[in-house]
């Protein structure tokens, strides 16, 4: 990737919603664009918003056997299409904090789901984690991010079906 490509998957902070005056709870909710992701993110803000209390919402991108394996072309698809989906995931946080005056940290990062999602939530210290239930039938036998993070045990976490 060159400079420009790469600074694309630097981490990333943006605040949307309200000031963060809020002293209620911190709800972690992890996005990637599923069906079930989408659905944890919506029960995340309903619960912050009912609490009064602020989100993080993290979208971790992470490598693909197609990156690690495929020619150079390939790369650059998922590049593409990983920056068009952070871009529509962005403006959909955006307009919900907004709508449902809920204050959000919007985070984008690179590296592993898990590992992103736990330290965010221990660095945020979060009373929450909201996942989606995982789509992936490997996930039986590797074990999905939910179950990883339910295993680790720092938070209750919420799996959205």
């Amino acid at each position: 990737m060159n400079g420009d490509a790469t600074r694309a998957f630097e981490s990333t902070v943006e605040r949307f919603g309200p000031p963060r005056h809020h002293s209620g709870r911190a709800i972690l909710a992890g996005v990637d664009g599923s069906d079930t992701a989408m659905r944890a993110a919506a029960f995340a803000f309903g619960m912050a918003r009912r609490e009064g209390g602020r989100l993080i919402v993290a979208f971790v991108v992470s490598r693909t056997a197609l990156t690690n394996l495929g020619p150079a072309v390939a790369a650059t698809v998922e590049h593409d299409t990983t920056l068009q989906l952070y871009a529509e995931l962005r403006e959909q946080i955006r307009a919900a904090a907004e709508e449902l005056e809920v204050p959000v940290s919007f985070l984008k990062t690179y590296g592993d789901p898990y590992t992103s999602l736990r330290d965010t939530a221990d660095r945020g210290q979060v009373d929450t984690v909201v996942v989606g239930a995982s789509q992936k039938a490997g996930h039986r036998f590797a074990g999905s991010v939910a179950t990883k993070l339910i295993k680790a045990g720092h938070w209750p976490v919420l799996v959205v079906p």
